[in-house]
């Protein structure tokens, strides 16, 4: 797993290449620079990150009146706290006003293990798919989650952007081109189909090598975007 990478160093990375580019981003975290793993964007642009506190209502609003400034907020902070404390203000302040932010809700799923319920974010995709106006995406690479990242910082609009809180390998060779609104094969299958989002699409290609070696074929489907869906679309077609 040497090619393995965590995908909030992804996004800080993407977050500094589009400074240097021009791009007038302002990150806002809730106390929460450890988790977005933020320190190499602060040591960067030390006068453009805005630490508001354990405060998440706080963030969600800072983040909509920057970008109501015109600026590219993007918010990081755990996904259990984004979308459970900040409900409302994500509802109103960004999917309702249709603000120009983008949400990344970090260590999502069961991300933080031992520390239970309070922590996990089980319902964030069901959840953000019940508000207006945002697209959602959980990207299961680097190299895909690289690529989201980049077309939600050119994309006018809410996106919500769904991260594990591990290292993973790469899924995809250079030539991959994430499309909004596509799904990807990577393993084509005539006996059953493995659906997964995330993290969990590295469990189920293993999963269907299991099964290969048992005779079945299983065809392996990610899907990185929730919303936009284009039906009967692939990545690999």
């Amino acid at each position: 797993m040497s090619n393995a990478q965590h995908l909030a160093s992804v996004m800080v990375t993407a977050f500094i290449d589009a400074v240097n580019r021009g791009v007038d981003l302002v990150p806002v975290v809730a106390d929460s620079t450890s988790t977005a793993k933020i320190a190499p964007f602060i040591k960067a642009f030390p006068d453009r990150l805005i630490n508001v506190g354990i405060a998440e209502q706080t963030l969600v609003g800072t983040a909509a009146g920057l970008a109501l400034g015109g600026k590219i907020a993007v918010t990081c902070n755990a996904a259990p706290f984004l979308v459970s404390r900040a409900n409302e203000q994500v509802k109103v302040d960004v999917c309702y006003n249709n603000t120009n932010v983008k949400l990344f809700g970090l260590n999502a799923g069961a991300s933080y293990g031992p520390l239970a319920s309070t922590h996990h974010s089980i319902d964030d995709i069901a959840v953000m798919r019940g508000f207006g106006n945002i697209e959602i995406y959980a990207p299961s690479c680097p190299l895909e989650c690289r690529q989201i990242i980049d077309y939600a910082l050119a994309h006018v609009g809410p996106v919500y952007i769904r991260l594990d809180g591990k290292d993973l390998p790469q899924l995809h060779d250079e030539s991959y081109q994430f499309r909004p609104g596509q799904i990807d094969v990577l393993r084509e299958g005539h006996d059953i189909a493995l659906v997964a989002m995330g993290s969990t699409v590295h469990e189920v290609v293993h999963a269907a090598e299991q099964l290969a070696e048992q005779g079945i074929s299983a065809g392996v489907i990610a899907v990185p975007s929730i919303r936009p869906v284009i039906p009967n679309s692939c990545a690999t077609c």
